[in-house]
């Protein structure tokens, strides 16, 4: 027990990385986003690292963790949505694939998964987000952050959130929480992911349309990647 107790602990080490991802709920959708660095330790190991994913028209979740294991857990979270609309020819609710997720997770005890993620999206009661810890605690919230920079991210969502706020407004507030972590935390960085839920669509935000939010924010561009 205690060599695999000695185990996990260094699996954890290792696998231990930063990052900041966000998940706001607005008057008519949801706005997921992430910034793109994958950390490591203290070595930067990728600079354009995918930390939002699409698992269906209106259901995304971001990722924050080991990226195996969260790359593991996207996987079978899409699966699993997939299998549901064959079945009941409908989309999964999000409190659905949240407590799907969470189910995952707490049943993994002798081989845990190191993720913590974000599920948010729209279904018939709404608009909704919900922060997956790795232990599979599970909990609805107006808005969340996950990752080494989430202390920073907070400070810019406690001012700036609004309960009325439109999808559009909440780009710009989850922008802003992000620069600032981005400026604090290490190992967040390197660029913007923003997707957007509402009833009508599913929209990921090209590079160009994030650029022009910033321009308009004033905010610097972050340097091009290579």
């Amino acid at each position: 027990m205690e060599a695999e107790l000695g185990a996990l602990e260094q699996r954890e080490t290792r696998l231990r990385t930063g990052t900041t991802t966000i998940g706001l709920v607005c008057k008519d959708g949801v706005v997921m986003a992430s910034e793109r660095r994958a950390t490591d330790g203290n070595f930067i190991a990728n600079k354009a690292t995918v930390k939002v994913f699409r698992l269906d028209s209106t259901l995304a979740a971001t990722v924050a963790g080991g990226v195996g294991d969260a790359q593991a857990l996207i996987r079978y979270l899409r699966a699993e949505v997939a299998l549901y609309r064959l079945r009941r020819g409908t989309i999964l609710p999000v409190e659905g694939a949240a407590t799907m997720l969470a189910n995952i997770l707490s049943g993994s005890r002798y081989y845990p998964y190191y993720a913590w993620m974000i599920v948010g999206g729209v279904d018939a009661r709404g608009p909704h987000v919900f922060s997956v810890d790795p232990a599979g605690g599970c909990m609805e919230d107006r808005y969340v952050s996950v990752g080494s920079g989430s202390p920073f991210a907070y400070g810019v969502l406690e001012e700036n959130y609004a309960r009325e706020q439109s999808v559009a407004d909440g780009v710009d507030i989850a922008i802003r929480a992000l620069t600032s972590s981005m400026k604090r935390d290490s190992a967040s960085g390197d660029g913007y992911i923003i997707h957007t839920i509402t009833p009508k669509e599913y929209r990921e935000f090209t590079d160009e349309e994030i650029a022009r939010r910033l321009k308009a924010l004033k905010i610097p561009l972050p340097p091009a990647l290579p």
